[in-house]
């Protein structure tokens, strides 16, 4: 099992488990973390699973294909590190990964 930590805009963190083969949005939802809403399913049809992908692990995270940096622009406050996480597929180089949930999703 992978382990993820989220934290939320107000700094509070929580560490969940997941199985690789599944999306940072399917653990996020799995896990019932807030701020995730991940309307679309993980279509890549929105930008309702906006992350902030810790600058630590962004050369293992990869970068945005196309499709998701055209998402992207329907996001709240884009940054640096900005991914949907539907698209960031979970394995064991993963384990520790650490995103940042925005204050909003649109």
């Amino acid at each position: 099992m992978t382990k993820i930590t989220f934290i939320q805009p107000d700094g509070e963190s929580q560490t969940v488990e997941a199985e690789n083969g599944l999306t940072v949005m399917e653990a996020a939802k799995l896990n019932d973390i807030a701020g995730i809403e991940a309307e679309c399913g993980g279509a890549c049809a929105c930008a309702t699973c906006h992350v902030y992908v810790d600058e630590a692990w962004r050369d293992k995270t990869g970068k945005a294909a196309d499709m998701e940096e055209d998402m992207l622009d329907f996001a709240f406050d884009v940054r640096e590190g900005s991914r949907l996480c539907c698209q960031i597929k979970i394995t064991d180089a993963l384990d520790g990964l650490v995103v940042r949930v925005p204050a909003k999703q649109f």
